[in-house]
């Protein structure tokens, strides 16, 4: 029988004051990308302007991810990311200020939303490079899937605190902010780090592509990203929710917040059952593909539903599946890297996770607008399930997988 879920806490406490910076950041950016849109979308009344916001948002992560990467392994990780954090308190703090004194305006807007963007692509990836720095290397996929959880939780709480604080002005919800940004640098700052980082190699060319080349020899690596590239680029429901909740279920507002929140809530109950049993063990490959199918098959439901029950549940089962793909995901990156390269390798998986949500949405716009909203989500339901099909045939031993642990399984490489 596995231990229990707290002994981790008991075992390393220093996870909690992790959990903690990683859970006020990200509550903290989900509250500010949603006032900025309704701020955005007052000021102007475009649409347009509302996609330049998640171009601004998702511009610097593209453009730096090799720079961050390299820093991350060249540089004090815990440093690094109590500067984003100190700058993304000070960018909200002007957005709060701004807005409280009527001085906000468009530009301004997006200054501070690239600021913080550029901020975030270097904190996100070097913030998960901390884990195996706080826990012991056995204790790595149960503390990834606590990981996880509290950042599904996030995703959550976030929207829905900042369009219920942004009824009340959007300099209020801008502090709100700014404390959670100074609440987790606090923890960061305090955050003991049990293994001193290992000596950082000279800069050139090599070093700073070192991430790409990495992933690339190790067909485990190469094939889980890859995959999850491609099954979450084909399965992009979630940008179509508008659409579904006013067009096909005949609802309000009310059931597009039911339908955004139920994927986070998948995730959050699959997590959460993952951290307390002990994480995925045995058959791991299985594991993987059977989640992906899952989430291709509740893609088609959800897609063919005419009911906000069964598209909830169908969502909801959708986020569970997503989250062993996320914990099987990450903990391969974490278990299979040495650590004076974890930090280039973490932000090449940052990039893919990023790209596959981003262009998600991008083709699921294009094929609904070519097709319509449900041909097109079952389509890419369909594409997911397909997706897996030929990464069982391409990459074998990632189907074969039995353990995460390098020790338990050496990780295959390319004759």
């Amino acid at each position: 029988m596995p231990p229990s879920a707290p002994t981790l806490f008991a075992a390393h406490p220093a996870f909690a004051r992790f959990l903690v910076a990683r859970f006020a950041s990200s509550l903290a950016f989900q509250i500010v990308s949603v006032a900025v849109g309704w701020q955005v979308y007052d000021m102007t009344g475009s649409a347009f302007d509302l996609g330049m916001i998640g171009l601004a948002q998702f511009a610097p992560m593209v453009i730096l991810t090799l720079v961050v990467g390299h820093a991350a392994d060249k540089f004090d990780r815990r440093k690094i990311v109590a500067c984003c954090l100190a700058l993304e308190a000070i960018a909200t703090t002007v957005l709060a200020v701004a807005s409280l004194t009527g001085h906000a305006d468009k530009l301004l807007v997006y200054a501070t939303i690239i600021a913080l963007s550029a901020a975030r692509a270097f904190e996100a990836p070097t913030l998960s490079t901390l884990i195996p720095a706080v826990v012991a290397r056995e204790w790595i996929p149960r503390a990834t899937a606590f990981a996880a959880s509290s950042n599904q939780v996030a995703q959550i709480a976030g929207p829905a605190l900042g369009g219920i604080g942004y009824g009340f002005g959007a300099g209020g919800i801008y502090l709100a902010a700014a404390a959670m940004h100074l609440t987790a640098l606090a923890a960061i700052v305090s955050l003991p780090i049990q293994r001193a980082p290992a000596k950082r190699a000279a800069t050139t060319w090599r070093t700073i592509f070192a991430g790409l080349s990495f992933i690339a020899r190790r067909r485990i690596l190469l094939g889980t990203l890859s995959l999850d590239l491609f099954a979450v680029l084909l399965g992009g429901a979630t940008a179509l929710l508008p659409v579904f909740a006013k067009d096909i279920l005949h609802a309000g507002p009310w059931a597009l917040g039911f339908l955004r929140a139920a994927p986070a809530c998948g995730a959050v109950l699959m997590s959460l059952a993952l951290a307390r049993s002990g994480g995925l063990e045995g058959n791991i490959g299985h594991k993987l593909f059977a989640a992906l199918g899952m989430f291709g098959l509740a893609t088609v439901v959800f897609g063919l539903s005419t009911s906000i029950p069964i598209s909830v549940a169908a969502l909801v089962v959708l986020g569970a599946a997503d989250a062993i793909s996320v914990v099987v995901r990450s903990s391969l990156v974490q278990l299979n890297t040495p650590d004076e390269m974890l930090g280039r390798v973490s932000a090449v998986n940052t990039l893919f996770i990023g790209t596959s949500n981003q262009l998600g949405e991008f083709e699921s716009g294009v094929v609904a607008a070519l097709v319509g909203a449900a041909p097109a989500v079952v389509i890419g339901g369909l594409g997911t399930i397909a997706v897996a099909g030929i990464w069982m045939w391409l990459f074998p031993e990632l189907r074969n997988l039995k353990s995460l642990h390098p020790d338990e399984e050496p990780v295959a490489r390319p004759a």
